[in-house]
């Protein structure tokens, strides 16, 4: 933004599955700079998605130093962190990575997550913990670890997260804090600690995890940090939330019967709850946002990233997103028949199956490019309908508040309120996680009364943009494919049993 500078600024850090974001948010009005650093998801063998701890670090570091750089000297009340959920890094005594980062996407514990089910575990853990068994839940890839490379085990002195390594990366402070460990599988909801069976279980010891802070906690920037990035001593860092949790917050989804939807890489569906409402027959998650504000939804693995695999692997010749959206276009709602189970990444809400694979379902001849990807789009955002139908249990969903990278591109936002077929709202900006870490750094900081209105210090809610109504032709066309999907789901669980 050209305007000039505030006083006063609060740089929520948002580092997610492929890129670390910092944004400084002007307090008292509408003024942002930002900055991005881009990191590789790495997949070394099929199965494993991992990235490299330091070179997250190094990007999400990056990203702070630039973004304060173009603050032009406004003072930085504090840096607030969001990170992406459910990674797995093991420590040493010295606190340098033993292991890759084990992302959300990493489906080596599928054997073990399938054993929590048949074990008939799985439902327990996921009422304790609210963390549904899956290969994406810390729990399963430290059973993996036990089981595969107990060599590995045996030299980590401390098991720990993506958000938990930035802390200690920036603050010199190994913690977790609520949120993020709500998502571990490990937590007990109703005391906010570790559970001491399911650690227990884990084959780990409760002094292998760090503490968990609130979500509210102020830590401080070292001094080395500090000065590399141009910021005061001692700036305070908030310890913030997960990303999916601080979404709500960004989006200003907070209210009864709205929720807040997120599509990036992935993508999700999230309410606000007083407190914990773990409940295994929903197949819904519950995570914290803060001791009184807790999220419960679902998480589809395959979001915007289907495009860029459409980009990668349909053509010898890589494609950009933008081209084929473009292509996929210029074709009707629908895809001519062509459907789309766009399961690449072992799949989480509706059936949590990591072993369920992907499929088109009636190709013909007929059938283009720009058919294969609309009908990708479709299938990912027929996903996300499903669990809004589910949420709806539990309360009417009268308004989407959405945000993400993936809703810049015209196709993916009209694609999904004609699913949705229900008010839609989408920031202005693909900042949802970002400003819901700056907007809860405010709140810990004193500088607003409530969570709920602390983004209001932050932003212009008039940028927000309203979509239009759908076609009634297009709204039927999704409704009747709404129904059929999970009679194919269902069809192609059975036809894939298992890997092994």
């Amino acid at each position: 933004m050209t305007a000039a500078p505030p006083a006063a600024v609060v740089v929520g850090l948002d580092v997610g599955t492929t890129a670390a974001k910092a944004v400084a948010f002007g307090v008292g009005g509408p003024w942002r700079v930002a900055a991005v650093r881009e990191y590789p998801l790495l997949q070394p063998v099929p199965g494993h998605a991992v990235q490299e701890p330091d070179v997250v670090v190094a990007a999400a570091m990056e990203a702070l130093a630039a973004c304060v750089a173009q603050t032009q000297g406004a003072r930085v009340l504090a840096v607030s962190l969001s990170a992406a959920m459910h990674g797995l890094i093991g420590l040493d005594r010295a606190g340098s990575p033993v292991t890759s980062l084990v992302t959300w996407a990493d489906a080596r514990a599928e054997g073990e997550a399938r054993s929590l089910h048949t074990s008939r575990l799985a439902a327990e853990v996921h009422r304790i913990s609210g963390t549904p068994a899956h290969p994406m839940s810390p729990l399963a890839k430290l059973l993996w670890f036990a089981r595969h490379e107990p060599d590995t085990s045996a030299a980590v002195r401390w098991w720990a997260g993506l958000k938990d390594y930035l802390l200690l990366r920036l603050t010199g402070t190994l913690a977790t804090e609520l949120s993020s460990a709500s998502a571990t599988g490990l937590l007990d909801l109703a005391t906010g600690d570790w559970h001491p069976g399911i650690v227990e279980f884990a084959g780990i010891r409760r002094s292998q995890l760090p503490d968990v802070l609130p979500t509210t906690a102020v830590l401080g920037l070292t001094d080395e940090v500090a000065r590399t990035m141009g910021l005061p001593l001692g700036t305070p860092v908030v310890t913030g939330a997960a990303d999916g949790p601080l979404g709500n917050l960004g989006t200003g989804a907070m209210a009864v019967g709205t929720v807040g939807l997120s599509l990036g890489t992935s993508g999700a569906v999230r309410t606000v709850v007083p407190r914990p409402a773990p409940d295994p027959e929903t197949g819904l998650f519950c995570y914290a946002l803060t001791a009184d504000h807790w999220v419960v939804g679902g998480a589809v693995s395959n979001g915007a990233s289907v495009v860029r695999w459409a980009g990668t692997t349909l053509d010898a010749r890589p494609w950009s997103d933008e081209a084929l959206l473009a292509l996929a276009g210029d074709v009707p709602a629908g895809s001519d028949g062509l459907v789309m189970l766009p399961f690449l990444l072992p799949e989480r809400v509706p059936l949590w199956s990591p072993h369920l694979s992907g499929a088109y379902l009636g190709l013909r001849r007929e059938h283009s490019r720009g058919h294969l990807v609309r009908a990708a789009v479709e299938g990912v955002c027929l996903q996300l309908a499903g669990i809004v139908d589910r949420l709806d249990r539990l309360a009417p969903v009268t308004c989407i508040r959405a945000t993400g990278g993936a809703l810049g591109a015209p196709l993916w936002r009209t694609t999904l309120a004609a699913v949705l077929n229900r008010p839609m709202v989408v920031g202005s900006a693909a900042e949802g996680s970002a400003l819901g870490a700056a907007a809860l750094g405010l709140y810990a900081l004193g500088q607003a009364d409530r969570l709920e209105d602390a983004g209001d210090l932050l932003i212009d809610p008039l940028g927000e943009q309203p979509i239009e109504p759908a076609d009634p032709g297009v709204v039927a066309t999704y409704a009747e494919m709404r129904h059929r999907i999970p009679v194919l789901v269902e069809a192609l669980a059975g036809a894939w049993p298992s890997r092994g």
